[in-house]
């Protein structure tokens, strides 16, 4: 287990470099964008982040369903859920969080792996695309579309084509894993 930092208090493993454990999300290899690791769950950053600082949280078991989880697993997956967005709000400065979680194909979840999404929230911050309610059309759109922009690095087409003209960028796995990293350290010292 080198490269793990082991936290006894809480039974999680905050890893700057997570070493050769492998993560997957669906059938994506992530190990490189994972910024927080318990037994059960894992936290990574989002390829295409619908507001700075939105991130997933996933149990590390691959399954598609909530209802498919064991009840240690929900357990942990809510308690990590809690614990990194109390990070990402005060590390982006937020007011508020969306937490949200598609369960299932026919409710827009694009990997067939539970995930829920966290979206650190500031006032007036999607004005200017109809108010914060907008938050949910964004996920259900390709813009929330987390296996279509998977599929898009995998095939390394250029950048899907957007509902609008914003400056939603895909970013390079060099990028992620900064981000996973600077906010792996966070998870380090604020021990939420």
């Amino acid at each position: 287990m080198d490269n793990f930092t082991t936290k006894t208090e809480d039974c999680s493993i905050n890893m700057p470099l997570l070493g050769s454990t492998p993560v997957h999300f669906g059938t994506y290899l992530v190990t490189s964008s994972v910024f927080h690791l318990t037994p059960l769950s894992f936290a990574i950053v989002n390829l295409k982040p619908i507001l700075p600082g939105h991130v997933l949280v996933s149990p590390r078991r691959v399954v598609p369903r909530l209802s498919d989880l064991s009840h240690d697993e929900v357990v942990d997956l809510f308690l990590t859920v809690q614990k990194v967005g109390r990070m990402i709000e005060r590390v982006y400065k937020a007011s508020s969080l969306n937490i949200a979680m598609q369960d299932g194909a026919d409710a827009g979840q694009s990997v067939p792996h539970v995930h829920t999404h966290i979206i650190p929230r500031k006032a007036a911050d999607l004005e200017d695309r109809g108010g914060s309610d907008a938050i949910y059309g964004m996920l259900e759109g390709e813009e929330g579309d987390v296996g279509l922009h998977f599929e898009e690095r995998k095939r390394r087409r250029p950048q899907f084509p957007k509902v609008d003209e914003s400056t939603r960028q895909s970013r390079s796995e060099q990028e992620m894993a900064e981000e996973a990293e600077m906010l792996a350290r966070e998870m380090e010292t604020s021990r939420l």
